[in-house]
Formats: C-alpha cells, sequence, structure tokens
C-alpha cells in the first residue's frame, strides 16, 4: 500500500482532540473521510465510507464508558479489512483483551499520551493498516504485573521483558534490535527464550506473536 494511499474516520468526543487528531494525519499524508464524536456517527460513517483504518476514544456519548469499545469490535466483525487503532486515557486491560481476542492483525491499543510522540505515532498508523499490530507498552506492563501466571513471567530477564514489551508494540525484529541497541541475533535468541519459558508456540508474524503473549498473560 502506497502511503498516499491510506485514509482513515477518526471518532473522538473531545473536539480539541479530534481536530488535533485530523491535523495530525492530514499533514502525515493520510486523506481524513470523516471525523465524528459519538459511536452512532462512526457507525454511520463507516456505510458511507471505505477506510483502511478507524482511530477511536473508547469512552464517548452517550455514557462515557465503552461505546467506542464496542463500536470498534463491531467494526472488526463487520468490515474485517479495516484496521483499528482504540486510543484510551487510561489502561483498561479488559477492553484490550476483549479488543486483541482473535486475529490480532490491525489491531491497535495505545493510550491518548502516545499521540504526543507524531512520527511514532503515524508509524504506529502504518503499521497497522499494512496488517500489523501496535499495542502500548504500558498496557504490557500492566498485564504483566497483575497476572495470575507470575511463577512462569518471573522467569524473564529484564531484558526478555523488554523484548516482550516491544513485540507487543508491533515491532518487528529489526525494529525491536534497534530501540534496544542489539543486535539482531541477540533479539532472535531473546525472542525464543521469551517463549520457552511462557510455554508458547513461535510464529513468524510479528503481530500473531503478540496475540499469543497477550492471550496468555490475560488468561485467568
Amino acid at each position: 500500500m502506497a502511503e498516499d494511499a491510506l485514509s482513515v474516520v477518526i471518532a473522538d468526543d473531545s473536539v480539541l482532540l479530534r481536530d488535533g487528531l485530523v491535523r495530525l494525519v492530514e499533514d502525515a499524508g493520510i486523506e481524513v473521510l470523516a471525523a465524528v464524536g459519538d459511536a452512532v456517527r462512526l457507525m454511520e460513517a463507516m456505510t458511507i465510507h471505505q477506510p483502511d483504518l478507524v482511530v477511536v476514544d473508547v469512552r464517548m456519548p452517550p455514557t462515557h464508558t465503552d461505546e467506542g469499545l464496542r463500536a470498534a469490535l463491531r467494526i472488526r466483525e463487520e468490515y474485517p479489512g479495516v484496521a483499528v487503532l482504540v486510543l484510551s486515557q487510561y489502561v483498561e486491560e479488559r477492553y484490550a483483551s476483549e479488543l486483541l481476542a482473535g486475529d490480532a492483525g490491525g489491531v491497535g491499543y495505545l493510550l491518548k499520551d502516545r499521540v504526543v510522540d507524531i512520527e511514532d505515532f503515524v508509524a504506529s498508523l502504518r503499521r497497522l493498516a499494512a496488517g500489523g499490530s501496535a499495542v502500548d507498552a504500558e498496557v504490557v506492563r500492566q498485564i504483566l504485573g497483575r497476572s495470575r501466571r507470575k511463577t512462569e513471567l518471573e522467569r524473564l530477564t529484564p531484558r526478555e521483558r523488554e523484548v516482550l514489551e516491544a513485540m507487543a508494540e508491533g515491532l518487528s525484529n529489526s525494529g525491536i534490535a534497534e530501540k534496544l541497541v542489539i543486535s539482531g541475533g541477540a533479539v532472535e535468541k531473546h525472542i525464543g527464550n521469551v517463549f520457552q519459558k511462557l510455554d508458547l508456540e513461535l510464529a513468524d508474524a510479528a503481530h500473531r506473536r503478540v496475540l499469543a503473549v497477550l492471550a496468555y498473560l490475560s488468561t485467568s
């Protein structure tokens, strides 16, 4: 997919944030097909437009609880070819786990603070549209900290935990190597250790690895 061919629908009830997102993605060469303030209008926009990607807030009118999340789940079911990025003010583990259940390709869950890093945010959008994934490292940290499988997780070294978090962010092996300033061979070794210690099957696709890790960590 050419970078200038990417299109998006944005849904957030905060006018300031919504307008800011529109300006940000347009400056990056991404076409905004619609920008709305609630889940009802989001679903209406989906019937009119055929975006590559949807960016949606978790909490929107009328109850400001989980309208955005439920709309995101519906979009995943009714428009499987559309990538979905959920933005949240806080880490909501149940919502993250529910959204990532099934095929995690083209699904992302980021904290709104992530938008501050414009280059990284735009890269996440493009990665999602290409079938990858993007899960905020803080979400992974909290899941790691509260997982009931603490014994298995404690087997991981600090570096292996860093690799696990980077995997959940959707980074490729080369991306992990660059972020952690280690060699590609070291990344492969750490990933192998992570999956061995967590008793997970190693898969080639990065988003499938993310799904496997998050599914394991969120299992009660």
